[in-house]
């Protein structure tokens, strides 16, 4: 993350986004998928590393083989097959964006930290070591058992997260960067969709 100033002198946090261009894989229409969509691809990928099947997709749209393939419903933007797409095409200075991206890995961990629970605290009577534990979860001799969805400690993260309504801030086109204000899901370097 990174942070600029507007007009006003007022401090804006915002992170920085690579928009690689994106090449038009495939266009899907009513008359020949039932639903109106786009196909764009981006980053670079080794042929030696990509299936005949996408390889031949690919080859469609006169494109090298690409890491990341995404579809996008109801796309307003008039594309054929083989365009490619900047960030300076689609978006603008201004613009409300939704975010998808999957969050960081925080491994196995307790109900403290993956629920919010707030643990015992400072009592003192019947507790030794037992200050973050999650406490009884079940009932008694009915049902006798634990209701599915119970919250218990267990692996964190790592799950699709979408932030909406996000700001463009500033776009540099002759870079491919978006400044987009707030935080994005995920870590460093990891892909993100954009969405209008």
């Amino acid at each position: 993350m990174t942070s600029i100033y507007d007009e006003q002198g007022k401090q804006i946090p915002c992170t920085v986004v690579l928009a690689e261009p994106n090449v038009v894989t495939q266009v899907k229409t009513e008359e020949t998928d039932q639903y109106n969509a786009v196909q764009l691809a981006t980053g670079s990928k080794k042929e030696k590393n990509t299936s005949k099947a996408l390889q031949g997709h690919f080859a469609k749209a006169n494109s090298s083989p690409k890491r990341k393939v995404v579809e996008f419903r109801d796309f307003d933007i008039p594309v054929n097959l083989g365009d490619t797409l900047t960030a300076s095409d689609v978006f603008e200075r201004g613009d409300f964006v939704n975010v998808i991206g999957v969050s960081k890995g925080k491994g196995f961990q307790g109900v403290v930290k993956r629920h919010g629970f707030r643990g015992v605290g400072d009592a003192t009577h019947g507790q030794h070591n037992r200050l973050r534990a999650p406490g009884s979860i079940g009932a008694a001799s009915y049902p006798a058992r634990v209701f599915k969805g119970m919250r218990m400690a267990g692996r964190t993260g790592t799950d699709r997260v979408k932030i909406q309504n996000l700001e463009v801030v500033k776009i540099f086109p002759e870079k491919n960067l978006i400044l987009i204000k707030g935080a994005l899901p995920g870590h460093k370097g990891s892909y993100v969709i954009i969405e209008k």
